[in-house]
């Protein structure tokens, strides 16, 4: 149910936004933390029973998402979660590799030593649910770390633009457990972040964020492309994570 008081899952006040505004906030949240896969179908009905709002604000939103490339609608008016194809996916990391590394280089003078702790207390969970194979809850720390650190950055255009690609990309994590699992040459990029973090060392900060994209992700790439292989489809050149000699 969404009411005026309510706050929304990602850390924004949403009482003095309107019901559509509402509606689409809490969508993004489901997307960008993994909570909805794609091809999975949106109901607008269903969707605006559990949530206790009429039909209409919850059409407007699902538009919205649509418009902005994380859901897709086919013929009868069915909308689903798209599935991103391997191209598209490397050309939002792509993009992503120069936009998330400026976000937390902008957050750095604003984040306290408290706020560090609960980074690294995100991912002390992120590492402990991998370890249970509880992926669920692995994809929603990862995604409380990294947006954690943006949301600091004092750049509201900046966090909108991550956020669309967020809710574009965050679907696709949920394939990326168990064959894409995350790993790295030497230590998680994660630990790196937090001690660029600490030091206030931009520029090591700035590698380390890169690195945790091509590093973490490079199994995960590895997996989208056998899987389009298997179907036939034309490869496109990745960029590669650099192995440690």
């Amino acid at each position: 149910m969404l009411t005026n008081k309510e706050t929304f899952e990602g850390g924004v006040l949403t009482g003095r936004l309107n019901l559509a505004s509402r509606v689409y906030q809490h969508l993004s949240y489901q997307l960008m933390s993994a909570r909805l896969k794609p091809g999975e179908r949106l109901k607008i009905r269903e969707l605006s029973r559990s949530l206790e709002v009429s039909e209409t604000p919850v059409r407007e939103a699902l538009l919205q998402l649509v418009r902005d490339g994380a859901l897709e609608m086919k013929e009868g008016y069915y909308i689903r979660v798209r599935h991103l194809s391997l191209a598209e996916y490397l050309e939002i990391r792509d993009i992503r590799q120069e936009l998330e590394p400026l976000a937390a280089v902008r957050a750095l003078p604003h984040l306290t030593k408290a706020d560090i702790s609960g980074l690294a207390e995100a991912h002390r969970k992120l590492v402990k649910a991998e370890k249970e194979r509880a992926y669920d809850d692995a994809l929603l720390h990862n995604y409380d770390f990294h947006l954690s650190i943006y949301r600091h950055s004092g750049m509201p255009q900046l966090i909108a633009l991550l956020e669309k690609l967020w809710v574009q990309v965050g679907p696709m994590l949920t394939f990326l457990y168990p064959d894409g699992h995350p790993t790295y040459d030497d230590r998680h990029q994660h630990l790196n972040i937090i001690d660029a973090l600490r030091k206030k060392d931009p520029e090591a900060l700035r590698h380390a964020v890169v690195m945790d994209l091509l590093e973490g992700g490079r199994k995960f790439v590895e997996w989208l492309e056998r899987q389009e292989a298997a179907q036939g489809i034309a490869q496109p050149v990745s960029k590669k994570a650099p192995s440690k000699k």
